[in-house]
């Protein structure tokens, strides 16, 4: 995961295509069960801008450590103060909303309370499973957007954010 995150960040300064960008092995840990991700940590969020603060890097930690996610920063939270992190719940959503504005993460809103956010940054839909509160990644080539409005004057689309609800059937 970390590995795609620096391969990232390089292309965004670089402004090249991923293809172009050629990437090697001495970027991942050289010892397999090496648990310490801190000093790559440190170096993704300065390359991003960001001060590595140890609130910061013990997030990063968090949401990178697992590979690709969705996370709510309750949930995020709750994963800290389980991890032994003292965070504020305030602390977090500031930290998420900062790697957001870096790049670093994917911001998702299912509806005005329910926001999620998403370790892939690439152009991509999600379902959102309404009895579990969970957030899922429909694949890429399985919506087809069409008929969109032009942009207003002097503005461009972005991006188009889709977000399918499901739930049981039961």
């Amino acid at each position: 995961m970390l590995f795609g995150l620096v391969k990232m960040l390089i292309i965004r300064k670089l402004k090249q295509p991923i293809d172009q960008v050629e990437m090697t092995a001495p970027l991942r840990a050289k010892n397999a069960n090496a648990t310490s991700k801190g000093p790559c940590l440190t170096a993704v969020l300065r390359m991003a801008g960001l001060r590595p603060t140890r609130q910061r890097l013990a997030l990063a930690d968090l949401i990178y450590g697992g590979g690709h996610r969705h996370i709510s920063a309750e949930a995020l939270h709750a994963e800290a103060e389980t991890a032994g992190v003292s965070v504020s719940l305030a602390t977090v959503y500031n930290s998420l909303r900062q790697f957001k504005e870096a790049g670093l993460l994917r911001e998702v809103t299912v509806d005005a309370a329910r926001t999620y956010f998403d370790t892939n940054t690439s152009d991509h839909h999600h379902f959102f499973i309404e009895d579990e509160d969970r957030v899922v990644d429909i694949p890429t080539n399985d919506i087809e957007i069409l008929g969109l409005p032009e942009a207003p004057k002097g503005m461009k689309i972005t991006h188009v954010d889709v977000v399918v609800r499901v739930k049981s059937e039961s």
